[in-house]
C-alpha cells in the first residue's frame, strides 16, 4: 500500500543538510550585511563564532578556532600544506574524500616518507597501525562511506606527530577526543545545517608549535599562510579572516549555535543523532533487502547513514527518483564514488519523526521497483 503521511521536512541531504528545527531567515540579525567584515560589527561576529565554537565544544585550553575559506576542503588542505613534510605521514583512507587526501599528500605535494593504509567502502583500515612518531592524516567520519572511527583508542597520548582529522560529518554528532586532535577540521553545513563555502579550522597548541617552528619548501597560497615573521597570525583566530567571507551566512551558524545551546549542547546534538540512527537500524533489522554498508554497528555513522538494497544499480536510482517524485525525500543517493544505495543524512537537524514518516514510503518505492523488474 502506498503511504499517505509524508515527512514535514523531506530534506535527507548528506550536505548541505537540513536547516534546523524551526528555522527562519527572517529571524537572523541582518544588521552587519552591507558592513565591512574589518568593521567593528564584523569581527564581533566572526570573533563569537571561533569563541562561541570553542566554548560549546568543549574544547581544551590553547586550541585556536578559526574561520577560514573553501569550507572543509580549504580547511584541510590549510593544514596539509603547512603542516606536513618534516616527518613521516601515514594516510587511513575508506572512502573518497580520504581518499581525495591520498592524492593531495602523494601528487600534490609528492611527499616521500608516506605510507597508506586504506579499506574498502563499509569498512575501517587497522588504525592500531598508527605510527606515534609520524604525521596521521584521517577522517573521523567516512560521509561517502557511512563507516566512523569508533574513539580515540588508537591514537597515543604521548606521539611525537600531529593527527590531522577531517571532521566535516563528526563535530556536533559524534564524541570527539579533542586532547588526542591535533588539527580538525569541519563545515557548517552537515551537522549544523549552516551555509556553505565557509570552514572552520581547530589548532592544538602542538599544531601551532609545528606551525611557528617548521617553514614548508613549498610556495603557499595567501589563503593557506597562518604564519608572519615565524609567529602564528593570531587574528586569523580572532575573527580576522584571511579572505571575505559572507557575513549572511556567519549570521546564520551563530543561529545554529545558539540552537545547541538551547536544546542542551552537543550532549544533546548527538543524542538526535543517535535516536535517529536508531530509527534507521530497527527498519533495517526488520527487512532482509536492505542492509548498512558499515555493517559493524561500532564504526557506523550516526549521521550519514549509507545503505545497500537488493537491486542492480539502475533500479537504486529508480528508487530514489520515486521518493523524490513523492516530495518525501531529496538527495539521498550514494556518493558518486559509493556502491550503489541510499544515504540518508541523520544529524541532529533532521527529526526523528521524519524518519520515521521516510520509512514505509522506502519499502514501497523498493516494492514498486522490485515488481516492475
Amino acid at each position: 500500500m502506498k503511504p499517505s503521511i509524508k515527512p514535514a521536512n523531506p530534506n535527507f541531504s548528506s550536505g548541505p543538510c537540513s536547516k534546523r528545527p524551526g528555522y527562519d531567515l527572517a529571524a537572523l540579525d541582518t544588521s552587519s550585511l552591507g558592513r565591512s567584515h574589518r568593521a567593528a560589527i564584523g569581527k564581533d561576529l566572526l570573533g563569537k563564532a571561533c569563541s562561541w565554537t570553542a566554548e560549546i565544544l568543549g574544547l581544551p585550553e590553547g586550541y585556536r578556532v578559526g574561520v577560514v575559506p573553501a569550507s572543509d576542503t580549504g580547511a584541510v588542505e590549510m593544514a596539509l600544506w603547512s603542516l606536513l613534510g618534516p616527518r613521516k605521514v601515514q594516510l587511513f583512507a575508506w572512502e573518497s574524500f580520504g581518499e581525495g587526501w591520498v592524492t593531495d599528500v602523494v601528487k600534490q605535494l609528492k611527499l616521500d616518507n608516506v605510507e597508506t593504509i586504506k579499506a574498502d567502502y563499509g569498512q575501517l583500515p587497522d588504525l592500531s597501525r598508527a605510527d606515534p612518531a609520524a604525521d596521521v592524516v584521517f577522517t573521523w567520519n567516512g560521509t561517502t562511506s557511512g563507516v566512523k572511527t569508533p574513539n580515540g583508542d588508537w591514537i597515543a597520548d604521548d606521539r611525537e606527530g600531529l593527527t590531522i582529522c577531517d571532521a566535516t560529518s563528526a563535530v556536533f554528532a559524534m564524541d570527539m577526543p579533542w586532547e588526542k586532535l591535533d588539527v580538525v577540521t569541519y563545515s557548517w553545513q552537515k551537522v549544523l545545517g549552516g551555509e556553505g563555502a565557509h570552514g572552520m579550522l581547530i589548532l592544538s597548541p602542538r599544531a601551532v608549535e609545528r606551525l611557528e617552528s617548521y617553514s614548508p619548501p613549498w610556495p603557499l597560497p595567501k589563503i593557506f599562510r597562518m604564519t608572519k615573521g615565524g609567529k602564528l597570525i593570531e587574528g586569523i583566530f580572532k575573527g580576522e579572516t584571511i579572505n571575505t567571507p559572507s557575513m549572511l551566512c556567519v549570521v546564520d551558524y551563530l543561529d545554529a549555535l545558539n540552537w545547541v545551546q538551547e536544546i542542551g549542547g552537543v550532549a544533546a546534538t548527538m543524542a538526535r543523532s543517535e535516536a535517529n540512527l536508531a530509527v534507521l537500524e530497527d527498519f533495517v533489522a526488520s527487512r532482509d533487502w536492505i542492509h548498512f554498508l558499515a555493517a559493524d554497528k561500532a564504526v557506523r555513522s550516526n549521521t550519514s547513514v549509507c545503505m545497500t538494497l537488493d537491486l542492480d544499480a539502475d533500479q537504486v536510482k529508480k528508487v530514489v527518483k520515486l521518493l523524490e517524485a513523492e516530495g518525501v525525500a531529496y538527495d539521498i543517493n550514494a556518493y558518486r564514488d559509493a556502491p550503489a544505495g541510499l544515504r540518508i543524512w541523520c544529524g541532529a537537524t533532521v527529526s526523528s519523526e521524519d524518519l520515521q514518516k521516510l520509512m514505509p514510503w522506502i519499502e514501497w518505492a523498493y516494492g514498486q521497483v522490485k515488481g516492475a523488474g
